[in-house]
């Protein structure tokens, strides 16, 4: 109750309709407007509001209160259940009150028997969460929902004592949110206002946008209120970064800097035992070491053990889910965990092998804003080598990949938890050449119109990955089809008469295959002319070049846009022709070399001749990860110059 007494000692009032008359929140709902003064919403959120109380521990109480009206029926569709979720080891929920506006004036309180809290549908993560519903029925176009809620708590679970303590924050006297103030629909007014004791410090930092800020001051208590009105539905581009990178939102924090961010999640798992090892762990890791070469290939070998024998599964082990490491010997155990832990015995490993080794946290997605708050949603490892750096390893995103981290997570922010405390840092983009993917095919063509020959690719890096990945994770039957596939989805005449390639749970060397084939009708064959399209121009192997997924139809961007990985591909044919077919340069008709280079990418592209045989060489490399704006032209042109090589035919007069 001490939460909603505050509340009216002192009197909030963010809206004339957040405690006013049933006659106002109605008038609200008629002048609102319809759907033709909002033709691309389903749903008009005439106010969103939540007004939250932090406690000298930390521990925070959230009211949130919310007026939509339904624009179309589509919209009332969307209404007809509203769903909630929580985590009840760090948070308690509950529905306060839920109302229906009829458009004819009719008001419905919506009972308790139509709200319903049951286990959140998971996968994987198997840690307890719940949801709740609230199934209102059928709304009419004109219908307004209204829904007040209580949330005590905060967004992740650590190791408690009594009631209270599983809701205050892991760093206790502190508190954090992170507040999107986007939307998909428009929004009349959205408020967030915190109130906390006025000797705690809060930092807090608008991105993406504009918004008023008042700040006042009430027994004792600082108070900040943050509204943004009008807010339009945020239109994405295809291929763009996560929302949370480009979108406004709020960010607030009274964590004094990253560095006691870093001391306290050393800690809390230092203090838990995370990393302590038993006799069959230790017994484990000499058994893995034997034969190792080097301190690389020890900590290569531990980081792939953890990765390809650690299952990714996450079970609920009660207190101490959330930030705290499960304690290596249980996972070790049984031998599944979900990123935190398999880092976590990463750490304890390193660390039976005589390195030092520390835990470390990230988000994987999008990026850390710098502002200490909690942006966090993955766990990762660091190893101090003899060059005194520590380097990133990541046993969840390396199974059965020949990197120790993952390049997908260049150009992401990390806080590595030591002693000393730690500042955020950024891992920098790979070079492409070491995600290199090489194609080679020699041949020739038959005078009937065929081409026979032999392809050889060579990957490496996460061109080797995402080759290798489709195979480690499908039957040994299925290996052949998922490879061939690439080819017979662009040739499906396509005959193979041999095929080979490197084992895939084998990765002390890149990825390799080797394929002879025939394909029928290859060219199209007349008395006077050969016409057709060199192998290597059309998109093979086109999964392993997933940069030709974005799509180029858009001139400019306005947001950064994001492919899988930084990446040079090089393509080379050499095709030989029949005897006579022949005799100059006349003879053959080419597409001019085109070439392109930018901050984001570069394109090389040519034809030359020799004697019987046309070469086709073609070089592209992808600079980033992530891409700005600027980026676009380069990358563009990249796409562009690669689609015009597959659309363009080689005329030779016989």
């Amino acid at each position: 109750m001490k939460f909603i007494i505050y509340l009216s000692v002192i009197g909030l009032s963010l809206f004339t309709g957040l405690q006013a008359q049933t006659d106002e929140m109605q008038s609200m709902i008629r002048n609102s407007g319809t759907a033709a003064e909002y033709p691309k919403s389903q749903v008009l959120t005439l106010f969103d509001s939540t007004i939250v109380l932090v406690e000298e521990s930390g521990l925070s109480h959230f009211q949130t209160h919310t007026l939509q009206k339904v624009l179309t029926s589509k919209g009332g569709f969307n209404l007809s259940s509203v769903k909630f979720s929580y985590d009840p080891f760090s948070a308690m929920m509950m529905v306060k009150k839920v109302r229906i506006y009829r458009k004819d004036g009719g008001i419905e309180e919506v009972l308790p028997s139509r709200i319903y809290d049951y286990p959140q549908p998971a996968n994987l993560i198997l840690w307890g969460a719940r949801e709740i519903m609230i199934a209102p029925g059928h709304l009419d176009v004109g219908d307004a929902l209204e829904i007040i809620t209580y949330k005590k708590g905060f967004s992740y679970a650590l190791l408690m004592d009594n009631e209270d303590d599983k809701y205050i924050p892991p760093m206790r006297g502190h508190f954090y949110d992170i507040i999107p103030f986007w939307a998909s629909e428009d929004v009349l007014a959205k408020v967030y206002q915190v109130s906390l004791p006025s000797n705690k410090e809060l930092t807090y930092r608008v991105f993406n946008g504009q918004m008023d800020i008042v700040v006042t001051a009430e027994n004792n208590l600082k108070i900040l209120t943050f509204t943004s009105k009008d807010i339009k539905p945020f239109v994405q581009e295809r291929g763009m970064v996560s929302l949370w990178d480009v979108a406004p939102k709020l960010i607030m924090t009274t964590a004094p800097d990253w560095q006691a961010k870093s001391r306290w999640f050393y800690g809390v798992n230092e203090d838990f035992g995370s990393f302590e090892s038993g006799p069959a762990l230790k017994a484990k890791v000499a058994e893995i070491l034997t034969g190792a070469k080097n301190e690389m290939d020890s900590v290569s070998r531990l980081t792939h053990w953890v990765a390809d024998n650690i299952r990714y599964m996450g079970l609920n082990m009660g207190p101490g889910e959330g930030f705290t490491l499960h304690k290596a010997d249980m996972t070790f155990t049984d031998r599944c965990g979900v990123c935190k832990d398999k880092a976590g015995i990463l750490v304890a490993m390193l660390r039976a092998a005589g390195f030092e080794s520390y835990a470390a946290m990230t988000m994987a997605g999008s990026k850390i804003e710098d502002i200490p708050a909690d942006h966090f949603n993955h766990s990762v490892t660091a190893v101090r080598l003899s060059d005194r750096k520590l380097h990133m390893l990541d046993p969840t995103w390396v199974p059965w990949v020949r990197e120790l981290w993952s390049s997908r997570e260049q150009q992401q922010n990390y806080i590595i938890g030591t002693k000393i405390g730690e500042d955020m840092e950024e891992i920098p983009v790979s070079p492409p050449e070491n995600h290199f993917l090489k194609i080679n095919v020699n041949s020739k063509l038959i005078p009937d119109g065929s081409l026979e020959g032999e392809l050889i690719l060579i990957a490496e890096g996460q061109s080797d990955a995402l080759i290798r990945s489709p195979l480690t994770r499908n039957y040994r039957q299925q290996w052949d089809e998922i490879i061939l596939r690439e080819l017979l989805d662009v040739y499906p005449a396509m005959k193979v008469m041999y095929l080979s390639y490197s084992d895939p749970y084998d990765y002390s060397s890149p990825f390799s295959l080797k394929i002879n084939f025939l394909i029928k009708d290859f060219a199209l064959i007349s008395t006077q002319y050969a016409l057709f399209t060199p192998m290597l121009a059309q998109p093979v192997f086109k999964s392993l070049n997933p940069y030709l997924r974005i799509p180029s139809d858009q001139e400019e961007r306005k947001y950064n846009f994001r492919d899988v990985c930084s990446q040079q591909i090089e393509l080379e044919e050499s095709l030989t022709f029949p005897e006579k077919w022949f005799e100059s340069n006349q003879d053959i008709i080419l597409p001019q070399k085109r070439s392109s280079d930018g901050s984001g990418a570069s394109f090389l592209c040519e034809y030359t001749k020799d004697a019987n045989t046309l070469h086709f060489t073609q070089k592209t490399i992808l600079k980033k990860r992530i891409y700005s704006p600027e980026d676009w032209a380069s990358f563009r042109d990249a796409l562009g110059n690669r689609s015009y090589y597959s659309s363009q035919k080689i005329i030779i007069t016989k």
